[in-house]
C-alpha cells in the first residue's frame, strides 16, 4: 500500500469505476485514542474569540465533536468511547455511547500530560482487540482513530502478524522538519503500525501546516465507513475549489465544484 507524506507525488490511480462487493454492513464501535503528551500543547495558526491561540488539543477536541455529530447525522446507531495516549494508552470513557452530551463531557475532561518519552501502542491494541470481539458478537464492527501529536517520536508496538480484529485510522499533527524532529519516520512508523492491526482499509492523514482547517477537513474523510472504502490513493476528495471541471467553466459562467460520490 502506497502512503506519502503531503507535498510528495505518489503513483497515479488507476482509472476505472469503484465498486462495492455486496456485503451487510455493519454498524461502527468507534475508539478515540488521543495523544496527551506535552507536544498537543503546541499553538496552531487558529485562534479563539479571546485571541488565544488554539493547541493542537484544542483543535482535536473540537475536530472530535465536529464528527461525532457527523457521524450521527449519518447513522445514530454508532458508538464511540475514549482513550488517551502517554507513554502507553489508557482508557479515558470505556463505554460505548451514541449520546453527543456524553460524548462532549468525555471530550471536556481531556488534558495534557507532561512529556511521555516512548509511545506504546501494544496496550491501545489490547484494548481494541478486546472491544472488537465484543461488537462481533452485536454484529459490529470497531475503528480506531488515533490522534498523534509527536514530531519525533516513532510509536512502537508488539503485537501478532496477521492479528487483524479491527480497524485502525491515523490522523497525525507534528512540526515541520528539522534538526530535532523527524516527522517523516514518525509517520512511516505510524504507517506501518495502521497496516499491522487493520481488517480493513485504514486510512492515515498528516498535517505539520498548524491549521485547524485542514484538520477538520481530514477528519471530515475519516467519516467514511471502513467497508466501504476504497484505496486511500484513489481518494480524490475533497475538492480543491480551484480545481474546476471543463464543463464546470462553461455553464454559463456559474462557479460549479465538482462532486464525488461514493
Amino acid at each position: 500500500m502506497s502512503r506519502e507524506m503531503e507535498g510528495v507525488e505518489g503513483a497515479s490511480s488507476v482509472a476505472g469505476r469503484f465498486t462495492l462487493p455486496p456485503r451487510r454492513i455493519h454498524n461502527e464501535d468507534i475508539i478515540f485514542c488521543i495523544d496527551v503528551d506535552s507536544e498537543s500543547l503546541v499553538e496552531m495558526k487558529s485562534t479563539g474569540i479571546n485571541g488565544r491561540p488554539f493547541t493542537r488539543l484544542d483543535s482535536i477536541k473540537q475536530a472530535i465533536l465536529l464528527f461525532v455529530n457527523a457521524k450521527l447525522s449519518i447513522n445514530p446507531d454508532h458508538r464511540f468511547a475514549f482513550a488517551t495516549l502517554a507513554k502507553t494508552a489508557s482508557w479515558h470513557r470505556k463505554e460505548f455511547s451514541s449520546d453527543v452530551e456524553s460524548a462532549m463531557a468525555a471530550v471536556r475532561g481531556l488534558s495534557a500530560t507532561s512529556s511521555s518519552g516512548q509511545a506504546d501502542l501494544t496496550h491501545l491494541f489490547k484494548l481494541a482487540a478486546h472491544e472488537a470481539r465484543k461488537s462481533r458478537a452485536q454484529n459490529r464492527i470497531l475503528r480506531v482513530l488515533l490522534l498523534y501529536c509527536r514530531s519525533s517520536i516513532k510509536p512502537q508496538n508488539q503485537w501478532p502478524v496477521n492479528q487483524k480484529s479491527f480497524t485502525m485510522d491515523v490522523m497525525y499533527l507534528h512540526d515541520k522538519p528539522g534538526p530535532d524532529n523527524c516527522p517523516q519516520v514518525v509517520y512511516d512508523a505510524l504507517v506501518d503500525a495502521l497496516e499491522h492491526v487493520s481488517e480493513y482499509e485504514g486510512y492515515i492523514f498528516e498535517s505539520g501546516q498548524g491549521s485547524a482547517r485542514v484538520l477538520f477537513r481530514q477528519m471530515c474523510v475519516l467519516l467514511s465507513h471502513p467497508q466501504q472504502r476504497c484505496s486511500q490513493d484513489d481518494v480524490d476528495i475533497p475538492k480543491p475549489l480551484a480545481k474546476k471541471s471543463p464543463a464546470a467553466e462553461t455553464t454559463n459562467g456559474e462557479d460549479s465544484v465538482p462532486v464525488s460520490s461514493q
